[in-house]
């Protein structure tokens, strides 16, 4: 009876504080009415929105500044661009490291923010100041030497801001939802489609209106404009500070793995124990409300780490708990984790190499094609992107609102369909886009071969919107999946970084794109003619497409083997005493 009265007493407790080692603005156990949850993550995406609609503004159409106006080639010009996605796809992964381990995700995101607009504020003077302009007046046949040096600081300082944004501010939008609570688990699942939601909203603004702008107005008033938009979402961040929950900053995660490595190899010799609930874990006196993992029969010679020494007094050793010496089952699980986690990373790539080919040959075609709506208007040649957010909605929107609802009935699964499911059936639809892609392109030289003075400007750039749609919704399957997928399988004191390391496969595929540009352009140049010519006329964009289908359709392959022997994170839900939240010892908000 006392028993049963305890534990109606720490439910009705649980759903009034949040126990998630998270804290207050003012370093207090949160209360969940007040804090956290979509009133939190609210100001988290309208910050996200802009620093979108500034990004895609800017990646969209740096393709045709490159090439319009510092004059660089189709083939240099696709470089730099996969060279300055692939850097501001890479920098999370040291924003993510340096916020999880010693900043915090709050104070990491404002940083950065700053920094992105002394970005878009250098971007500003390089095209006002009449010293930094690309030229005095006129069409630039070749423009000045420092306005290209002062454009390329301002991308690759927005590049570093972008590093410590865009991980820190995804995780501390998730980290909103607290994942012992029922209700808010299910929400916490739902924020990343309509995180992507948000997402897909600033793009479109930045293909279309930005775009437009930059197109028919100035380049200059583009800049203002997002520099602006962005200020402002700067400062709504900053007004959700009370309602935020944070997370302490943890130190190095990387420290905690190479214990367990060295623990693992000094205990090398040590036969396994006759049950594994004899390895080593935290007593259950000095249990928190810090989530353990059970333990798993895969790499098992990392489980020596956790394997108490006979040569020494047992008492003795729990007591000392040298780590270099001693690991608990949840460290080794933990390092068991990141391992897994390679072979995924591994077969992203050739899906972010298919994505990487939207912002640079996919725009470059749009602006040989006819972009002609009315007598008045011509769309932008970057506005055709917007085709791509417009299929991420769709099949963000069908996901989230009709398809897991159905699946969850059906499989009983509460995701509807497991993480790794939804990213494989994502990479269909990128071999898909790559064969449509092709086709279109064979179909363009085609009309260039038949009237080579007109050249394409007869073919409709609406022929792109099926593969612009088709690769958008495989962006809904796979982005978004990799995006919770890292999140949710990496260590909860490695979240930052987790979202780092999915944008580190958008980056990492951006510069294998380079090199595979640089290695086929070589290859095909010995053999007759190159894939890449000074143009789109002179190259052979369809093969290169074909090459995609090929790598990606046999990359698929692989994912699959890697997926069905994929063992998930197997998290154990901890119990914390009341009063342990109310004691002396106080933990200070990062913020």
């Amino acid at each position: 009876m006392e028993q049963t009265k305890n534990q109606k007493t720490l439910n009705v407790d649980e759903e009034k504080w949040v126990y998630d080692s998270s804290v207050d603005h003012k370093g207090r156990v949160p209360v969940r009415a007040s804090t956290g949850a979509w009133k939190a993550s609210l100001f988290i995406i309208a910050i996200e929105f802009s620093e979108r609609l500034s990004y895609f503004g800017l990646a969209t159409s740096l393709i045709i500044y490159l090439t319009k106006v510092i004059h660089q080639d189709l083939k240099t010009a696709a470089k730099s661009v996969n060279y300055w996605s692939g850097v501001t796809t890479m920098m999370p992964l040291f924003g993510g490291f340096i916020a999880d381990a010693y900043v915090g995700q709050f104070s990491t995101v404002l940083a950065s923010s700053i920094v992105y607009l002394m970005g878009l504020l250098l971007l500003i003077m390089s095209r006002l100041v009449p010293g930094l302009k690309p030229c005095d007046s006129g069409l630039c046949h070749e423009p000045h030497k420092v306005h290209e040096v002062v454009f390329f600081i301002a991308i690759y300082l927005i590049s570093i801001g972008t590093g410590g944004h865009k991980p820190s501010l995804e995780s501390f939008g998730a980290n909103q939802f607290d994942d012992d609570h029922p209700e808010e688990r299910k929400k916490k699942m739902s924020f990343f489609n309509w995180w992507n939601f948000g997402l897909c909203c600033g793009l479109l603004l930045g293909v279309t209106l930005i775009v437009y702008i930059q197109d028919h107005v100035s380049w200059a008033a583009a800049d203002i404009i997002l520099t602006a938009v962005l200020a402002s979402t700067i400062v709504i961040f900053c007004m959700g500070r009370p309602f935020y929950r944070y997370r302490k900053a943890a130190g190095s995660p990387l420290t905690p793995m190479l214990q367990v490595l060295v623990a693992a190899i000094a205990k090398r010799n040590v036969p396994y124990p006759s049950a594994p609930d004899q390895l080593y874990e935290v007593p259950e006196s000095d249990k928190t409300r810090a989530r353990l993992l059970y333990h798993t029969d895969k790499l098992k010679f990392l489980d020596k780490a956790a394997i108490i020494d006979d040569k020494q007094n047992k008492a003795e050793e729990k007591q000392n708990s040298n780590q270099w010496r001693l690991a608990t089952v949840t460290r080794v699980e933990e390092l068991k984790l990141i391992i897994n986690i390679i072979p995924i990373w591994l077969t992203s790539l050739p899906f972010g190499i298919c994505v990487a080919q939207t912002a640079t040959f996919f725009i470059k075609q749009s602006a040989t094609m006819n972009r002609t709506i009315s007598h008045n208007f011509v769309i932008p040649p970057a506005t055709v992107y917007a085709l791509g957010a417009i299929g991420m909605i769709i099949s963000v929107t069908f996901y989230d609102r009709l398809l897991v609802p159905l699946l969850r009935r059906v499989t009983g699964n509460e995701r509807g369909l497991k993480i790794l499911q939804r990213i494989g059936f994502g990479m269909i639809f990128s071999i898909i886009t790559m064969v449509v892609a092709a086709l279109v392109e064979r179909k363009r030289l085609n009309i260039v071969e038949k009237n080579p003075l007109e050249g394409s400007i007869s073919m409709s750039v609406f022929w792109l919107a099926p593969q612009f749609l088709i690769i958008g919704i495989g962006d809904g399957f796979t982005l978004v999946g990799l995006q919770e997928y890292f999140y949710d399988q990496v260590p909860d004191s490695m979240r930052s970084l987790g979202i780092a390391l999915y944008l580190s496969v958008i980056g990492a595929a951006n510069f294998l794109s380079s090199l595979l540009i640089t290695l086929v352009d070589h290859i095909t140049e010995k053999s007759g003619k190159s894939w890449f010519g000074k143009d789109l006329n002179s190259s052979r964009l369809d093969c290169f497409y074909g090459l995609l289908v090929v790598i990606t359709s046999l990359n698929l392959c692989i994912y699959v083997f890697v997926a069905r022997r994929y063992s998930y994170k197997n998290v154990q839900r901890t119990t914390m005493a009341v009063a342990d939240c109310y004691g002396s010892g106080r933990i200070e908000a990062m913020a």
